[in-house]
């Protein structure tokens, strides 16, 4: 059986393709996204949305950070001011850090997991880098719309999602980023209009989040 041909921009099936959904989003605010392996060919993956949009934007791919010289490179550049998007306990919300004041003129750099939520602990258990890196954690109100990918945790959200919020908050500019989302639902709508008859009712409508 011959592979589905795939779009070498957005590396999804050329009937998925969202690239013509892009929208260039221009921000000082840098983000970095850890993506675990099995996010890399996910249909449903959603940090590339972001990786295209955001020209301030990349993705660095493996589990165990710790040696990682292209995140450690970022980490320890003295023009950077480097900022973990993670929920403990010691986190401070972003709303908090977007009402400081900025005194230095730092590139300011956000780190953002993409996986599930299991395999985004274990990759901040393993990457000793990280746990020294001060973590934010977003105010997410309103209900995740990954209606095809369902996830247990309270505010969950998925990677763009998160990331849309991010900036929209530090930003304080909901309007600028609202493309991402854009494309975001397209994305979810197409795999949703493929799923067999019935099939989305039964499995993704009416569940915890």
């Amino acid at each position: 059986m011959s592979k589905r041909k795939q779009c070498a921009v957005c590396e999804k099936a050329l009937a998925a393709c969202i690239c013509q959904q892009i929208t260039v989003i221009d921000s000082d605010i840098e983000l970095i996204i850890l993506q675990h392996p099995t996010e890399v060919k996910n249909a449903i993956g959603t940090a590339r949305i972001l990786n295209l949009s955001l020209p301030q934007c990349q993705i660095i791919i493996g589990e165990d950070f710790t040696a990682n010289g292209q995140l450690n490179e970022i980490l320890n550049d003295p023009q950077r001011e480097c900022y973990l998007l993670y929920p403990g306990d010691d986190s401070v919300s972003v709303e908090e850090l977007g009402s400081a004041t900025v005194t230095k003129q730092l590139k300011r750099t956000f780190i953002l997991l993409d996986g599930t939520w299991r395999k985004a602990f274990k990759m901040y258990q393993s990457s000793v880098n990280l746990h020294a890196i001060a973590a934010v954690k977003l105010n997410a109100e309103n209900v995740s719309k990954y209606t095809i990918r369902q996830t247990s945790i309270e505010g969950g959200l998925s990677t763009v999602e998160a990331g849309c919020l991010l900036l929209s908050t530090l930003e304080q500019d909901p309007i600028k980023f609202k493309p991402l989302l854009t494309t975001f639902e397209y994305m979810i709508n197409y795999q949703i209009a493929q799923m067999p008859k019935g099939l989305f009712e039964k499995h993704y409508t009416n569940h915890d989040k």
